[in-house]
């Protein structure tokens, strides 16, 4: 009698070998895909160190050095106060005053920021918000908190250490650029911050990476 088509046979069916180098491909084909797809990994920005110039566009700067430094008590009920420096020169290239400005206490929010500390987007390590940050740029009558365009200042961004408090060795700061962007209602030129949209967010994009030993001499 003949077996009726379509009849299942009592003989054992082999195993089919997938190879374990296909397996792995198609989890991480999967996974890929599953996450929305292949993303290029963000450059790292360049590193700098003592000495070096950025190009941020609205400013040029130089990364003149790290410090501690005294400010000697005036009176006996007084103390001396030690803080942590960062020295630049800075060069405003627009065409318009700007602002030494602070840091942004979140990154997010340096977005908004055309001054020149905003551009500071992160400082490691970081300390405490009783430290500062303090921001000035020296002038001839004084201190003073603008940057005049053409024009060359040393800006000072320091961090008050508390009594007995040691200084670090180093200290980094992911520093952020600007670029001229048409306003969205009246189409005039304005200076802007380099950033990406994240999610509801504009996160700055970080143009440099700058190192800088803490020198203490005698203030420390």
């Amino acid at each position: 009698m003949t077996e009726p088509s379509g009849a299942s046979s009592n003989k054992p069916r082999r195993p089919v070998v997938v190879p374990a180098f296909a397996l792995v491909a198609f989890t991480a084909v999967g996974i890929t895909a599953m996450l929305g797809g292949l993303r290029e990994a963000p450059d790292e920005p360049d590193p700098l160190g003592q000495g070096a110039v950025l190009d941020q566009g609205l400013y040029s700067t130089k990364f003149v050095e790290s410090r501690v430094t005294v400010e000697r008590a005036t009176s006996v009920v007084d103390e001396d106060k030690r803080f942590v420096e960062l020295v630049f020169d800075v060069t405003n290239k627009g065409d318009e005053t700007a602002q030494v400005g602070l840091p942004a206490q979140k990154i997010e929010q340096a977005f908004a920021m055309t001054s020149f500390a905003s551009s500071l987007v992160k400082i490691t390590p970081a300390f405490d918000k009783e430290a500062g940050p303090f921001a000035f740029a020296r002038a001839k009558g004084g201190e003073t908190r603008q940057l005049q365009p053409d024009m060359a200042s040393q800006v000072i961004v320091r961090f008050r250490l508390k009594p007995g408090e040691q200084p670090p060795a180093k200290i980094s700061m992911d520093v952020a650029s600007f670029e001229l962007e048409a306003g969205a209602n009246d189409n005039v030129p304005r200076w802007q911050m380099v950033a990406q949209e994240v999610g509801d967010k504009w996160i700055p994009e970080i143009k440099a990476r700058v190192t800088l030993n803490v020198k203490k001499g005698d203030a420390a």
